[in-house]
């Protein structure tokens, strides 16, 4: 994506990065041997506590109002609603991925409950990803000005 906002290209980035570790995940979640899932439980893990946790916070905290504020109050809304929910699938995740990531074997009831979470997070997050990337992104072009743009993307980096 070609944007004159930095927070955009910022958040654009990010989605490009989530969407490749969905990739993986989506991958270890429907290969047979339990081994797939190690392998990709510590960068779940760590995606799961920090990067989402910050790109979630960021734009709830601080472009979320402005989308209120510019008029786009029902986008921000149904984003926050399934921030709500991708969290939520998230935490039931979080606990085999740490577990998982730190050579501790799961239960074959575990394995296949993980394996559940974690498809139905990346069938989620893949959505959400490709609604803010064509909806939210556009909206902050839109509402963002050269200053504003310029704050939130210190505050950002500051994070």
């Amino acid at each position: 994506m070609s944007s004159a906002r930095h927070v955009c290209q910022v958040l654009d980035e990010e989605h490009r990065a989530t969407l490749d570790l969905l990739a993986r995940v989506r991958r270890a979640a429907v290969d047979p041997e339990p081994a797939a899932l190690a392998a990709i439980a510590p960068g779940l893990a760590r995606a799961l506590t920090l990067e989402i946790g910050r790109h979630f916070d960021f734009e709830e905290q601080q472009l979320f109002p402005r989308l209120h504020e510019g008029g786009a109050g029902d986008l921000a809304a149904l984003l926050l609603e399934e921030h709500h929910t991708l969290r939520a699938v998230a935490d039931e995740l979080l606990a085999p991925a740490r577990r998982l990531a730190a050579g501790q074997p799961l239960s074959a009831d575990a394995v296949t409950s993980m394996r559940r979470a974690a498809l139905e997070w990346v069938e989620r997050l893949e959505a959400h990803v490709h609604k803010e990337t064509l909806a939210l992104l556009p909206e902050l072009e839109r509402v963002l000005d050269v200053a504003s743009d310029a704050e939130l993307a210190m505050a950002y980096a500051a994070q």
